[in-house]
């Protein structure tokens, strides 16, 4: 068994607004579901990934209003990396975030900024085979989209056991996962002194993608290689399996599948606030207290 490469990424914001902005408006993702943190359900959980959801392009925000900003550290994952098609490609994000007043670095085959919050990015050109997982955009010509996840960088020095007994494989300094859909890697590099915090503009976790039927047998061989998962738990739109792995990130396992439309039209993803079956009671009581969020789509001009 093989991971699916990365299946999401998710982060912690404090102003959903301008998250929503930011990552709809300016990267052109899609915002593809609006609900709330299964964990905590007075706060947000907002889903943003290419055209039709797909695991892989998925980077998902839990809202704390107000929370402070946080701080990568040991044991947490720093830059998120995103495929670009070409050199033509890290131009225009570059000419693109620099316009919206963001600080770019370019360095050959990739460009790196950070959110509005502090979140790294970085952007480099894809050189394998795996489908473009890309959103539409009125702003952003298809060649030159987002095309979904390369990989995560972490600061740490995990167990080579442990990574390896998950089906990782060492190459150039990453630990590579690769299943029968898509590729996918994370990097470890030495922490700041000072000791990280979370907070807005951090990572909260990466999850990596199984198939449902794979999940349980995942679940075994993490515990085999003495890590200690959850219990699988039904997220409705994919099923989760949660640890740290030995320098202290956290992962998840999630499958590729039910999907986002199991309870939305495709055409209309993300554009109300959705909440799973066994949440739906709490409608009353959370609604009122989530921020009010636009359909980023609502004033699109076609083209």
């Amino acid at each position: 068994m093989r991971f699916d490469g990365i299946h999401h990424v998710t982060c912690i914001t404090a102003d959903a607004p301008g998250n929503v902005d930011f990552y709809t408006r300016v990267l052109g993702l899609r915002l593809v579901k609006k609900s709330v943190n299964q964990d905590d359900p007075t706060v947000y959980h907002l889903f943003y990934a290419d055209e039709d959801g797909h695991a892989g392009s998925d980077i998902t925000f839990f809202e704390y209003p107000n929370a402070r900003p946080g701080v990568s550290g040991e044991g947490m994952i720093h830059t998120v990396v995103w495929r670009v098609a070409s050199v033509d490609a890290l131009e225009f994000w570059a000419d693109r975030l620099s316009a919206e007043g963001h600080e770019v670095e370019p360095d050959g085959e990739s460009v790196r900024f950070a959110n509005p919050e502090g979140l790294e990015h970085e952007l480099v050109v894809s050189h394998v085979g795996d489908e473009p997982l890309v959103a539409r955009n009125p702003e952003i010509p298809r060649e030159l989209a987002l095309q979904g996840f390369e990989g995560v960088r972490a600061y740490g020095h995990t167990s080579d056991e442990f990574l390896s007994a998950l089906g990782f494989e060492q190459h150039d300094g990453r630990w590579d996962t690769r299943g029968d859909t898509r590729g996918g890697w994370i990097e470890y590099g030495d922490a700041p002194e000072a000791a990280g915090v979370g907070g807005a503009g951090t990572v909260h976790h990466v999850a990596w993608a199984s198939t449902m039927d794979d999940q349980p047998a995942w679940r075994q061989r993490v515990l085999d290689a003495g890590g200690r998962p959850t219990e699988i738990i039904d997220r409705f739109w994919f099923r989760s399996v949660y640890f740290r792995e030995p320098s202290g990130v956290l992962f998840e396992i999630a499958t590729l599948g039910p999907g986002f439309e199991a309870d939305e039209d495709p055409a209309h993803l993300g554009e109300k606030l959705i909440l799973p079956p066994a949440f739906e009671h709490l409608r009353d009581r959370v609604e009122p207290v989530l921020t009010p969020l636009p359909n980023p789509r609502e004033h699109w001009v076609a083209r």
